[in-house]
C-alpha cells in the first residue's frame, strides 16, 4: 500500500471515529473531540470559532482540557474537564486573519506558519472558522484539517438547532421576544448550488419587529420571500411568523405564487386582524433563469447587470398590501422576467433605504446598490457584500436603526 493510501486511510478511520463519537456528544464535548481527532492525524491542535449573529465577531467554543480519549478507538474519557485558560475568547471579523478566513472564505495561513484559519462552511452558509496550530503545518496536513473542518461544521450545525451553548455562544445580549420568534422562523442566511445563490440580512438582530425573509429550492425552482409586517412589537412578529408559517405550508402542498398570496391574507386577516403586511414573493427557475414575482406594496425589486442596477427593469404595478382580505377570492397574476446569467435581483425593506443619519440624510436606494456593485466588483462573495452593506448601513445611522431592515440577494450563475 502506497504513501497515499495509507494517509487515505488513516483519514477514514480517524473521520468515521469523530462521527460515531458525535451522535451522543454534548455541544461542549465536541471542539475537544475535533481537536483530539488533529491529533491522530498528526496536528498539534485545533480551536472552533463560530460567528455571532451579526457577523462582527468570531467567538470560540469552550474546549476542554484535562481529559482524553484513548489512544486506541475506545471509548471516550474526559477527566476533570476544565476549559482552556489563556487563549482570546474572540476575535473582530475585520482586521484579523481568522476573520479574512471567514470573510473570504479562503484558508489563511499565519506569517510564521505557526497557524492556520480554515472556513467553516455548510454549503455555502458561513458558520466560522477552525484554528489549526502547531510547528508550520504542511499542505497535506492542512488539506486533511480541511476535511476535518467540513465535519466539524457539520456536526456543529446539527447540534444548534437542540444545544444552547452553541446559540449563546453567538449572542452578545438578550433577544426581544419577538426576534426570538422570528429568528426561530428563518432559515440559514445563505443557501445555493451551482446554479443559483441567495443570501439575506436582518436587522436590528437583537430587537427585528416585523421583517423576515425565507428562501428554499423546490423541483428547479428557487423560491424567495420578504415580509414586512406593520409596527415593532410582538405582533409584528407574530404576524410575520404566521406569513412565513403560511408561505411555505402553502408551498409544500404543490402551491404557486398567487395560492401563497391568497393564504397569507387570508390566515392575516383571520388571525391577526387590523395588522397589514407588505411583501415581494418570487420564484426564481434555476435552469431557464425566469423571474417570477408578486410585489404586494412593497418597493420593487432591483436588477442588477454587468454592475449596473437597470432602471425600473423590475418595476411592475404592485397590489394591495397582505391583511386585506382583498386577495382571498382573487388572488394576483404573478410578474415575469428573463434573467441573463451573472445577473442578480436584489430584494429590501423599507428600512434599508430610509435609514436616516443624525443630519437626516436617507441610505437611500443609489447609496445601497452602489454598496453591493462595488463590493462584489472587488471580489467579495453575495454574503460578504451584505455583511459589509449592513455594517455600513449601522454606521449611517449611529447603530440605531429606527426599522427593521432586511436585504435578499439573489445571484443567478448557471453552471457551463
Amino acid at each position: 500500500m502506497s504513501a497515499d493510501e495509507t494517509a487515505v486511510r488513516d483519514l477514514g478511520a480517524v473521520l468515521a471515529w469523530v462521527l460515531d463519537r458525535s451522535h451522543e456528544a454534548s455541544a461542549r464535548e465536541v471542539p475537544t473531540l475535533v481537536d483530539e481527532a488533529a491529533r491522530r492525524l498528526g496536528v498539534s491542535g485545533t480551536r472552533l470559532f463560530l460567528a455571532d449573529l451579526q457577523q462582527q465577531r468570531l467567538v470560540a467554543l469552550p474546549q476542554l482540557t484535562g481529559g482524553h480519549v484513548e489512544q486506541a478507538f475506545g471509548e471516550q474519557v474526559f477527566e476533570q474537564p476544565a476549559e482552556r485558560p489563556a487563549e482570546p475568547d474572540s476575535v473582530d471579523v475585520e482586521g484579523s486573519l481568522a476573520g479574512l478566513a471567514y470573510r473570504s472564505q479562503r484558508l489563511q495561513l499565519a506569517r510564521d506558519g505557526s497557524a492556520a484559519w480554515i472556513p467553516m462552511i455548510d454549503g455555502v452558509e458561513r458558520v466560522g472558522v477552525m484554528e489549526v496550530t502547531g510547528p508550520g503545518p504542511d499542505a497535506a496536513a492542512l488539506e486533511v484539517c480541511r476535511t476535518l473542518a467540513s465535519l466539524a461544521t457539520l456536526i456543529v450545525v446539527s447540534k444548534a438547532t437542540h444545544h444552547d451553548l452553541l446559540v449563546a455562544r453567538g449572542r452578545s445580549r438578550p433577544m426581544t421576544l419577538q426576534a426570538e420568534l422570528l429568528w426561530a422562523f428563518l432559515p440559514p442566511r445563505t443557501i445555493g448550488t451551482r446554479q443559483v445563490t441567495s443570501t439575506a440580512v436582518l436587522e436590528p438582530a437583537y430587537d427585528i419587529g416585523g421583517d423576515a425573509f425565507d428562501h428554499s429550492f423546490s423541483d428547479g425552482l428557487l423560491h424567495l420571500t420578504l415580509l414586512d409586517a406593520m409596527g415593532h412589537d410582538l405582533a409584528s412578529g407574530g404576524a410575520s411568523a404566521a406569513g412565513l408559517a403560511a408561505c411555505r405550508s402553502t408551498r409544500r402542498s404543490g402551491g404557486g405564487l398567487p395560492d401563497i398570496v391568497a393564504t397569507i391574507d387570508r390566515t392575516l386577516e383571520r388571525w391577526i386582524p387590523d395588522r397589514l403586511m407588505t411583501g415581494v414573493l418570487a420564484t426564481l427557475d434555476t435552469v431557464r433563469g425566469e423571474f417570477t414575482w408578486v410585489n404586494c406594496g412593497h418597493p420593487a425589486p432591483l436588477l442588477i447587470r454587468d454592475g449596473h442596477v437597470l432602471p425600473a427593469a423590475l418595476e411592475r404595478p404592485a397590489v394591495l398590501p397582505l391583511g386585506l382580505g382583498v386577495h382571498t377570492g382573487a388572488p394576483p397574476a404573478p410578474h415575469r422576467a428573463r434573467l441573463q446569467p451573472g445577473d442578480r435581483v436584489l430584494v429590501y425593506s423599507d428600512g434599508v433605504t430610509e435609514a436616516r443619519s443624525a443630519a437626516g440624510e436617507f441610505f437611500g436606494e443609489e447609496r445601497l446598490t452602489d454598496t453591493v456593485i462595488r463590493s462584489m466588483a472587488s471580489g467579495d462573495t453575495a454574503p460578504e457584500a451584505l455583511r459589509r452593506l449592513i455594517r455600513d448601513l449601522l454606521t449611517h445611522q449611529d447603530q440605531r436603526l429606527g426599522d427593521d431592515a432586511t436585504i435578499l440577494l439573489a445571484e443567478w450563475h448557471p453552471a457551463a
